[in-house]
């Protein structure tokens, strides 16, 4: 039975720093792309950042040289350390596993917008 727990969310001002947690059960993270979407209130999901099961990372433009993703494979636990977080960040942030990237020459455009499992979302809330 696949469980994925995110934890880690609150609310913090403008240029501050949070680091989001994702411990996962029911498979390992060489089976499936992993990564964290996010939602704000009337905006689609997008996503944020994710691992290819070849160690492959993806950023998403909006967030790139501020959040940071890894995984600790030993503890099958998936982290997002997002630093200089600014008020468009707010949203209900979500892990996931099981996306499938869209790709064009070569590059990855995005996460997509579906995944096989979901973790309960953590909201993310950046004062300005």
């Amino acid at each position: 039975d696949v469980q994925l727990q995110a934890s880690g969310g609150g609310l913090v001002q403008a240029g501050g720093s949070l680091r989001l947690s994702c411990a996962a059960s029911g498979f390992t993270f060489d089976e499936y792309t992993i990564g964290w979407f996010r939602q704000a209130p009337g905006k689609q999901r997008e996503g944020v950042s994710g691992i290819l099961t070849d160690g492959t990372t993806y950023y998403a433009d909006s967030v790139k040289g501020r959040f940071t993703i890894s995984s600790d494979n030993a503890r099958n636990t998936m982290y997002l350390q997002m630093n200089g977080l600014k008020p468009e960040d707010t949203a209900v942030y979500y892990c996931a596993a099981g996306f499938s990237p869209k790709r064009a020459s070569g590059r990855i455009l995005n996460m997509g917008l579906l995944a096989r499992f979901w973790g309960q979302g953590t909201q993310v809330t950046v004062s300005s």
